[in-house]
């Protein structure tokens, strides 16, 4: 094997390795999860709500909320560093109330915990936290609940649709729907557990007591969805339960995305390995499941990155003679467009018209200097997204 060849293959097999598991991981996810069995009575519950400068929209949330809750379950608005009325707006709604002013301290898992504090006099069965822009599906929070009796359980958290927003905020509600519901159902088909997406999370109180929440990490949901996987605690994916908010304005959800994904970029840089490593180690699917999903960037960038190798790999081919690698990597590359359409096909048309779902090139080159920013600056602060009708 000459050196053009061994380097065409070091190159192709980081992206050829992240789509085949994305192909395999859409495939598998195309087919819902088997129902979980329900109980007849639910258990007690409290909703912990962070919200940071949350006035606009608070009591709405709570109100949509009050419908669902169960007769003795309580609210929880964790009003964290505000400088608007979200604390009285949200007593006004008929919710309790903790504040919390800590400006060095700053960040959705720090207001979790202080949550937590205020529950421990009097703890529930089950906490579930609510994001202050979300809301429950009819009957979702009362399934979660059930769920969560003895492991934490997931909703399933998505975007709401909105096929008039622009092409490039519709394909990435659509990139959402294809992480949190295709690829989490097949995480949980393949390893047994689901990965925490931040809102629509619930808990038994004797996991959330001992929980490290006190954190400023840009993905907390995420990681503590790491650390459970590691202590032997298996995450559980609800379809029965939906929790969703409205896209943000295509000018925020670079912000938005920005915290996100340089997040989940540090932490799968940092933790995928190990988890694999772990995996084979111990025999364990759950480890190997979510190790192998964390190998898959954010779909833009895979996408963008695998062009870019597949050009160079191309180069070293015209030079070796060897088209092997080259042609490896097209055809995981087209593999990986078709499941994206078949991704589109099954669940996706209600978030992503055609029209712009020919815009998915533009939605790449969109996002390129999101991950450039990553190399040279990555984002370390807690940013909250702008609310709609906010400037």
């Amino acid at each position: 094997m000459t050196l053009a060849d061994t380097s065409a293959w070091i190159l192709a097999l980081p992206p050829l390795i992240a789509l085949m598991i994305y192909i395999l991981e859409v495939l598998i996810g195309l087919k819902p999860l088997p129902s979980l069995p329900g109980h007849t009575a639910p258990p007690s519950i409290a909703v912990l709500i962070p919200a940071h400068n949350e006035a606009r929209g608070i009591v709405a949330t709570i109100e949509r909320l009050q419908q669902e809750m169960p007769a003795g379950s309580q609210i929880l608005v964790v009003a964290d560093n505000c400088s608007d009325e979200t604390a009285s707006h949200a007593r006004q709604a008929g919710a309790e109330v903790a504040e919390r002013t800590d400006p060095s301290r700053r960040g959705k898992g720090f207001a979790l915990a202080f949550g937590r504090d205020r529950l421990a006099s009097d703890p529930p069965e089950v906490v579930v936290v609510l994001d202050a822009d979300c809301g429950f599906g009819a009957g979702g929070l009362a399934a979660l609940a059930s769920a969560a009796r003895e492991v934490p359980a997931q909703a399933v958290n998505l975007l709401a649709p909105d096929r008039a927003a622009p092409p490039l905020v519709q394909i990435s509600s659509f990139a959402l729907v294809v992480k949190n519901l295709l690829r989490a159902r097949a995480t949980s088909r393949i390893g047994g557990a689901a990965l925490l997406t931040g809102t629509g999370m619930a808990f038994p109180w004797s996991v959330f007591a001992d929980a490290p929440l006190a954190t400023g990490d840009l993905v907390e949901d995420l990681s503590l969805g790491l650390t459970l996987v590691r202590a032997g605690v298996r995450p559980q994916l609800v379809e029965g339960a939906h929790v969703r908010s409205r896209p943000a304005a295509q000018t925020d959800a670079l912000t938005q995305r920005k915290r996100w994904e340089h997040g989940f970029l540090s932490t799968a840089l940092r933790t995928a390995p190990r988890l694999i490593v772990e995996g084979v180690r111990m025999g364990s699917r759950p480890r190997l499941a979510v190790g192998a999903h964390l190998l898959v960037p954010p779909l833009a960038l895979l996408f963008a990155m695998t062009f870019l190798v597949l050009a160079v790999v191309a180069g070293l081919g015209l030079l070796s003679g060897n088209w092997v690698p080259a042609l490896a990597l097209l055809a995981a590359l087209a593999g990986a467009c078709g499941a994206t359409l078949l991704a589109w096909l099954h669940v996706g048309r209600s978030w992503l018209t055609p029209v712009a779902l020919l815009r998915a090139p533009l939605y790449i080159l969109w996002k390129l200097p999101l991950y450039a920013r990553f190399v040279v600056a990555p984002e370390t602060r807690w940013l909250r997204t702008r609310r709609d009708g906010e400037s």
